[in-house]
């Protein structure tokens, strides 16, 4: 009987896992199938340049997956019962219910909330396709002088604010951070990130906090209202409460923690990739939601899950997070990289360079997800019949 092996969810590290296990492992011996919600593959890192009102190039499951050998299940994962190895899928056309011998759980997260009165109602948000999509509707009904305010100073809020801000000089953009933005940077890099908003005209309320969104307003923790025809929410990310649910041990904020080789601590056929892993990088911290960390985490749960099956040892990837790639605009961008202890450097690349570093990045990542077979070399392999699953363990 063929080894079965489900992935949840075909985001960046969803596909990539599936296409770099169909590519080492032997379709005589294993099956792969990767359930996902949508038909096409949403291009997350670029989800404010689509609400912004940019078109992106649509790229349908079936072709990413097209004489590969993986199948792919359309519909929602409403369960996971970890005891009968199972998934609970609705929706689509298949059966319900999908065993499995192996579980990737790479189903990603969504806006965050934080229980802020208003935020559901009234604000938008870039964390899926759909939710960018009405976003850009309601954009592209804001006559001159409308007001955007953009909620939290990570990343996705710096991007979503400028890119506006270059793509709709007519409106007033504004972003409220709780602290400053871009205060991980290094101090030129933050200088530039200083002259991008001012450039751009984009208004800075730091040392924000937002305790409520309204139809046309905002409100703040002193009783300030700040005007928003538009508020984009972006103050975190939260993950689906499918892994608690199942029982499986999670992190306080509801992530699936994993050892060394993205296995799940509590349930040994169970792997995590993306945002929904608990990692911890090689200095104790755990790896932050990013695209960067989906990477890390897939290519060391691949790698884990072959080495399971191949009778072979994890090769050795290593969760370090090297810096951070911030797009301000289409013709400026800020690359800071980190040391050891993820401390900004002193050196920085910004302006049009890292804008077409960052770019070339973003084409890189849809060639990989065009071409999924073709994310890791060929090595050598063996049979991919799995051993005893009493007795196994996964050197790491």
């Amino acid at each position: 009987m063929k080894h079965r092996i489900v992935v949840l969810g075909a985001g960046y590290a969803g596909a990539f896992a599936a296409g770099n296990l169909a590519r080492r492992l032997s379709p005589a011996d294993t099956e792969i199938t990767v359930v996902n919600a949508v038909p096409e593959f949403v291009e997350r890192m670029r989800l404010h340049q689509l609400a912004s009102g940019q078109d992106l190039a649509v790229r349908t499951l079936d072709e990413v997956f097209a004489g590969t050998g993986v199948r792919l299940r359309l519909g929602r994962v409403t369960g996971i019962d970890p005891e009968r190895r199972t998934v609970a899928v609705e929706g689509g056309e298949g059966a319900r219910e999908l065993p499995y011998d192996t579980l990737l759980h790479a189903l990603g997260s969504s806006v965050a909330d934080h229980g802020v009165p208003g935020v559901a109602e009234h604000a938008f948000d870039v964390t899926g396709r759909d939710s960018a999509l009405r976003l850009r509707e309601r954009l592209a009904d804001l006559s001159a002088g409308g007001t955007v305010l953009v909620v939290g100073e990570g990343l996705t809020g710096i991007e979503t604010a400028t890119e506006f801000a270059e793509s709709r000089p007519d409106l007033t953009v504004a972003l409220a951070a709780r602290g400053e933005p871009g205060a991980w940077l290094s101090p030129k890099a933050r200088r530039h990130l200083r002259r991008a908003f001012d450039r751009l005209g984009v208004t800075v309320h730091e040392h924000t906090d937002i305790t409520a969104v309204e139809p046309a307003r905002a409100l703040t923790a002193d009783g300030t209202s700040l005007p928003a025809d538009v508020t984009v929410w972006s103050a975190g990310f939260a993950v689906h409460p499918l892994a608690a649910a199942a029982g499986l041990e999670v992190s306080a904020t509801g992530r699936i923690v994993v050892d060394g080789s993205m296995r799940s601590v509590s349930h040994p056929d169970v792997y995590a990739a993306g945002d929904c892993a608990y990692a911890i990088d090689g200095k104790g911290r755990p790896l932050p939601m990013s695209c960067a960390s989906a990477g890390l985490t897939n290519m060391r749960a691949t790698a884990a899950i072959i080495a399971r099956l191949t009778g072979g040892e994890i090769p050795a990837v290593a969760l370090t997070h090297h810096g951070n790639h911030i797009s301000l605009g289409r013709r400026d961008a800020i690359f800071q990289m980190v040391d050891g202890d993820a401390r900004s450097k002193s050196w920085y690349l910004g302006g049009r360079p890292a804008a077409r570093l960052k770019s070339a990045v973003l084409k890189g990542a849809s060639w990989g997800i065009a071409h999924p077979t073709f994310g890791m070399p060929k090595r050598r392999r063996g049979p991919t019949t799995a051993p005893d699953r009493s007795a196994e363990r996964v050197a790491v």
